[in-house]
């Protein structure tokens, strides 16, 4: 019983604290560069996913439109997953700027809807964003400079989650990707990313690999991409901007719906489980490991430890001690949620970051439980 208290403890702590040590301290003995260049301007074609955008997807394209990029180098194509709103119609007002859309009938779901995008493209270089995320100008050119060394398949970009009430990105979410962001960083200096983000990331069209309408494109994409022997990179200057007013129940719900496509691809492919194996992909083996597995699995080894803590807090003043410090912890998690449910427009408060981290575990551990039932989310729901 006390061993698995203690190897419960190391996990949680190797998750959130070890493994980003580690990665640190590689880092400063081993740093794969890349070369970059902003003369590298080939043709690039942006694709855009939209499902009932129609509060958005004007913006988006007039954002789109602003970039830098040289125009005749630029391709914009919006797939509208059989929206039922004025998306498309909007989308038709700019085929006069060269937007294109392309609609597909019959709610095939995002990764499906990619698939078919990429044969209509002719860049050599595929830009994916989402409808709602906005890109600074010179976003493009800071994904694109990374093609010029052969060696890059894969680019991820950095979302920033603003609040629309002060307009700074200081909500529960946006902290976890500041500290993702940091590990995303630490992994592009020492090997590759386990995975890009959806707003922003650009791939080779000569290495995207088409996938099951089950599967999570910027997880599995960049993994693909890699397994053919290219590096998947983090470019921290490529930013994208998305307004995030969710309730703690929407990001519940969607930190199930990715966890729970994430898992379905990793047990079901077997070209990604090929990848978790250490004697033949090392250090990346490794990041797969802890990044995603174990650190989805977090929901777990904080009950296991909760429970065998109580079991064992009569045994001696250190665990007695660390039960109490776990009582005050998912106390303030509780007072976080009061705190939400009642006063949901108070951001930046500790005891919000700390319910938001007891939840994103649950809802982690929500996702690993659908996927081993086989269920499958294949669409997604805009909620605008």
């Amino acid at each position: 019983m006390k061993y698995i208290f203690y190897i419960s403890l190391f996990f949680i702590l190797y998750i959130y604290f070890g493994y980003p040590l580690l990665l640190f301290i590689k880092s400063v003995f081993k740093k794969n560069r890349s070369d970059t260049s902003d003369n590298y301007l080939p043709l690039v074609s942006i694709i855009i996913a939209a499902y009932n955008e129609e509060k958005v997807i004007e913006d988006k394209i007039k954002n789109t439109l602003n970039l830098n990029y040289p125009k005749e180098k630029l391709e914009i194509i919006v797939f509208s997953d059989s929206s039922s709103d004025q998306t498309d119609d909007i989308v038709k007002m700019y085929e006069k700027d060269g937007i294109k859309l392309l609609r597909i009938e019959g709610r095939k779901g995002k990764t499906f809807c990619q698939n078919r995008a990429v044969e209509e493209v002719k860049g050599e270089i595929i830009v994916f964003s989402d409808a709602n995320s906005m890109y600074k100008r010179d976003a493009v050119r800071k994904l694109v400079r990374n093609f010029a060394d052969e060696r890059i398949g894969c680019v991820s970009g950095e979302l920033k989650y603003i609040n629309s009430a002060n307009k700074k990105d200081e909500n529960s979410e946006g902290i976890y990707w500041k500290y993702e962001q940091i590990i995303k960083k630490l992994e592009s200096k020492v090997s590759s990313l386990v995975g890009a983000n959806g707003a922003i990331y650009a791939v080779r069209k000569k290495l995207y690999v088409p996938l099951e309408d089950f599967a999570i494109s910027d997880f599995a994409e960049p993994l693909m991409i890699f397994e053919k022997g290219y590096r998947v990179i983090y470019e921290a200057e490529a930013l994208a901007f998305e307004i995030n007013d969710d309730t703690f129940k929407d990001s519940y719900s969607r930190r199930v719906r990715i966890v729970t496509r994430t898992f379905n691809n990793i047990i079901r492919s077997s070209e990604i489980l090929e990848l978790f194996n250490p004697i033949k992909y090392g250090w990346y083996s490794i990041q797969l490991v802890s990044h995603k597995l174990l650190r989805w699995f977090t929901g777990l080894f904080m009950f296991i430890l909760l429970l065998l803590n109580i079991i064992l807090a009569k045994e001696s003043w250190v665990y007695a001690t660390i039960l109490i410090l776990q009582l005050l912890f998912y106390l303030a998690a509780l007072l976080g949620f009061l705190n939400q449910k009642f006063f949901p427009k108070k951001e930046g408060r500790l005891l919000n970051y700390i319910f938001y981290f007891c939840l994103s575990n649950i809802a982690m551990l929500n996702g690993i439980i659908n996927a081993v039932l086989k269920n499958k989310i294949i669409t997604w729901d805009t909620k605008r």
